[in-house]
């Protein structure tokens, strides 16, 4: 496998734990909205990732066993909001219910954690690749 294609591997993997990491934050920014412009409670976000295969370099055999990651679908999550009672609250309906968002703090922290190691990771082994390509430099001096 060439540089260029690990660092491409390494490249996504930072991304993409960069664009969750966006998507808890925002999660996390969010967890006492109870009005949008939607209309109704904020709504979690929850982000999946998908494989991006690397077609070019490699011969049949290889194709399906070397992927890049990307973000697959950010989607609402439409379940789990919590009700309230607080008649004085603006955003409460008729009968004084308050529809709070459907986001839980410890959970999006413990995803805000994952993806900040697995952030970390994704760079620590760029610059292992790094450190590599420039010794195979020297080596050719």
């Amino acid at each position: 496998m060439d540089f260029m294609t690990t660092f491409k591997i390494t490249g996504s993997g930072l991304s993409a734990q960069r664009k969750k990491m966006d998507v808890v934050t925002s999660n996390i920014a969010n967890v006492s909205t109870t009005s949008t412009p939607e209309g109704g409670p904020y709504k979690r976000k929850v982000m999946s990732f998908a494989a991006d295969p690397l077609e070019k370099g490699f011969d049949a055999k290889l194709k399906d066993a070397v992927n890049a990651v990307k973000v697959g679908q950010i989607v609402d999550e439409q379940e789990g909001f919590k009700k309230i009672f607080d008649p004085a609250h603006p955003d409460a309906d008729k009968d004084g219910i308050v529809t709070l968002p459907n986001v839980n703090l410890m959970l999006e922290m413990t995803d805000l954690i994952t993806a900040s190691r697995a952030y970390e990771a994704n760079a620590t082994a760029f610059d292992a690749l790094k450190n590599m390509a420039l010794k195979a430099m020297e080596i050719g001096k």
